[in-house]
């Protein structure tokens, strides 16, 4: 199952496991597409949602505080996050706001797969 809503593409790795890539400019005009991607993943029972942003070109303070709410709620359901594809400048990003101890990041989804034990 693939959904596309042009910035984020859900994708059904195996039943419990969920990729979101975070495509273009992710800013507060991606709430939408993030949280119906999110609810849609949750809804068949997500365990891991893996963000790949392997193709973002841009993101924002929203697009950070967009990630923190998506944070929050996979906590609350119980789920882990991982993130891919995160260049040099937004690794640094995450590394200052203390997002990767949150959302550990890893260099792709083989690799995230296997240091989460799913």
């Amino acid at each position: 199952m693939v959904m596309d809503s042009g910035t984020v593409l859900l994708e059904s790795v195996d039943q419990a496991i969920f990729t979101i890539e975070l495509v273009g400019d992710i800013t507060s005009a991606a709430e939408g597409a993030m949280m119906q991607a999110y609810q849609q993943a949750s809804d068949q029972g997500a365990k891991l949602l893996i963000l790949d942003f392997s193709r973002l070109e841009y993101m924002n303070s929203s697009g950070i505080g967009l990630l923190v709410t998506l944070l929050v709620r996979a906590n609350r359901q119980g789920q882990k996050m991982a993130a891919i594809g995160l260049d040099q400048h937004y690794q640094q990003i995450f590394h200052m706001t203390r997002l990767n101890e949150a959302i550990p990041i890893y260099s792709n989804r083989d690799e995230a797969l296997s240091a989460t034990g799913m």
